[in-house]
């Protein structure tokens, strides 16, 4: 099941409430689950999440030979390129690409000021050809947006025109600043949770979506 919100007939927020995402996403929220469950149920919620991400993508016919008569059939005509944002957005990356494991994957590294909550980029490198592809923005957390409008900014820098954002879990927030500077990018999360708190952490969230995964803290 998805739900949507649509601005000038065109869906910029869908959150993807399948039943299996859920429960994944609830064992994650736990605050006992360990790093290697946590890691695990992130991979199979990106897989999951990936399948309604990509249930746009353009196609092209094409004449093929089956074991028993020619036919046509359909192929992607666009590059996916998966861009994660540093170092958390690499938890999605891997559930993405057995999905579509044609797609090509840019980096940009970003890191927060804990004081200003401002984003800072240390990191930067993407395929060639951005302005022909359909672009994945990943990254677990939309918390206060600084990070996602930057490098949203960074990859239509480089003539990306095409760009979904893809999110574990929003916070509205982060929803309203994310649809303010870039009302052409469509967004999709696995929830969209109640607020930001006064650290600019998503409540009721999962924590550190970083330090989980990777078990830094």
């Amino acid at each position: 099941m998805i739900s949507g919100t649509e601005t000038e007939d065109k869906i910029m927020l869908e959150v993807l409430n399948h039943p299996l995402i859920t429960h994944k996403l609830t064992q994650m929220r736990r605050k006992d689950t360990g790093t290697k469950d946590f890691r695990e149920h992130l991979d199979e919620i990106a897989e999951l999440m990936a399948y309604e991400v990509c249930r746009d993508l353009p196609v092209k016919p094409v004449e093929i030979e089956t074991p028993l008569a020619a036919c046509t059939g359909y192929e992607l005509s666009k590059e996916v390129v998966i861009v994660p944002i540093l170092r958390a957005g690499i938890g999605l990356l891997d559930g993405i690409r057995r999905l579509v494991p044609t797609a090509k994957v840019g980096f940009i590294g970003l890191y927060r000021d804990e004081e200003t909550l401002e984003p800072h980029e240390y990191f930067a490198k993407f395929p060639k050809n951005l302005d022909e592809a359909i672009v994945m923005v990943v990254d677990p957390m939309l918390a206060t947006g600084g990070s996602a409008i930057d490098a949203i900014t960074m990859v239509k820098a480089r003539g990306a025109k095409n760009i979904k954002l893809v999110c574990l879990v929003g916070a509205p927030e982060g929803v309203k600043a994310l649809q303010a500077a870039h009302p052409d990018v469509d967004i999709y999360l696995a929830a969209l949770d109640d607020h930001l708190n006064e650290n600019g952490y998503i409540v009721p969230g999962l924590g550190d979506a970083g330090d989980r995964i990777f078990g830094t803290k």
